[in-house]
């Protein structure tokens, strides 16, 4: 893309307001993820974890809903962003378990993976796996014992899914992060097929439930997270860096090879579900961008830098992350990309959702996918 595009794409981005678009309407949404999409599972599950859900302390929910509500995030997440958009309410966790979910329910739960815990086990792989059954397929799961109260025939069942937005995905990066360190590119990469097939296997089977708009999310360039840069760095080793960005290229390399095996699920997937809208979302590129020239989206802190951390080059350490005692945010994040080192600012999901609304980064625009 040549610079003029992107200047012009940056401006649109910054300009287009999210607001209720009733002629693109969605009557409902549900969504299927981690930490990146989660709205209070993970802190509905917290006693039954070794460690605290941090999103449930502050300072997280700080900018929009002044107190901790259960999203990984200052603020409102991509799934705000699109409830907001249709006119429809914020997404409960399902595992609240109270009132209706007529008009969507939240499945994702922070830590969550494609591939079942005994998968790592059994490779040798897990460098802190949750004991507790939150992968994609137990999501599917909860979906199935929720589809009852929705409807009942199979024709009421396609009538209310097919007026419904399916969001699918933001979970493989876990996958990755719980395979030890010491695990290699190759080794990694050779794992990513699977990852995609489980994915993909997930949305076929929402398919024949009914649905028939899904967006399936890419991932993010994981070797840009304060994490990824913290945990696995390659001081010493130039070669390892993206000398422009700052990022390491492997990881990036590692996201760009798993999107473009999902990309090509998606692709086989209209083939053989010609009259539904199967939706390539990318967020791997506008977060590249916002890297690359982040004071174009206000970004003026430095991109790889956490806004909610304490210590260390990128302001993340493992043992002082942001919910924890004495652990305090930035005066401004909506100056930073980063939030907490793995998850994003609000000012940034506000971005990537305009470009999976309209364009450029989602494939087709979600506003393009139902009219009514």
């Amino acid at each position: 893309m040549n610079p003029a595009t992107l200047i012009i794409l940056s401006l649109l981005l910054v300009s287009w307001p999210i607001q209720p678009t009733p002629s693109h309407a969605f009557d409902s949404i549900f969504s299927f993820g981690d930490s990146y999409i989660d709205t209070g599972n993970r802190n509905l599950l917290g006693k039954k974890f070794s460690d605290p859900p941090y999103s449930d302390y502050s300072p997280y929910g700080q900018t929009f809903f002044h107190r901790p509500s259960g999203r990984y995030s200052d603020g409102r997440l991509i799934v705000d962003f699109l409830a907001e958009e249709f006119g429809l309410p914020y997404l409960k966790p399902y595992l609240g378990k109270k009132g209706s979910f007529r008009q969507g329910a939240n499945f994702a739960v922070d830590g969550a993976t494609a591939l079942d815990p005994t998968f790592f086990k059994q490779h040798n792989l897990t460098v802190g796996v949750s004991p507790l059954k939150t992968t994609i397929s137990s999501q599917l799961q909860w979906f199935k014992e929720l589809k009852p109260s929705l409807c009942q025939t199979t024709k009421d069942c396609r009538d209310y899914f097919g007026r419904s937005l399916f969001i699918v995905g933001l979970i493989e990066e876990r996958d990755y992060f719980n395979m030890d360190s010491r695990t290699d590119l190759n080794m990694m990469m050779s794992y990513a097929p699977t990852i995609v097939r489980i994915i993909g296997g997930t949305i076929k089977e929402l398919l024949d439930q009914g649905a028939r708009t899904v967006v399936v999310p890419g991932i993010i360039p994981m070797g840009c997270l304060p994490s990824i840069l913290t945990d696995f760095n390659f001081h010493g080793d130039n070669s390892s860096y993206d000398l422009k960005t700052g990022c390491i290229e492997t990881y990036n390399k590692l996201s760009r090879y798993h999107n473009s095996l999902l990309l090509k699920a998606v692709k086989e997937l209209r083939v053989k579900y010609p009259r539904a809208k199967i939706i390539f979302a990318d967020i791997y590129k506008p977060v590249m961008n916002f890297v690359r020239f982040p004071q174009r989206y206000g970004f003026t802190s430095k991109p790889l830098v956490v806004c909610c951390g304490k210590g260390g080059e990128y302001n993340w350490l493992s043992f002082a992350m942001c919910g924890s005692p004495h652990v305090t945010a930035c005066q401004n994040p909506s100056t930073y990309l980063n939030w907490d080192g793995l998850r994003l600012t609000e000012t940034a999901y506000r971005y990537i959702t305009k470009s999976w609304l309209r364009g450029p980064y989602a494939d087709p625009p979600i506003l393009d996918a139902r009219t009514k």
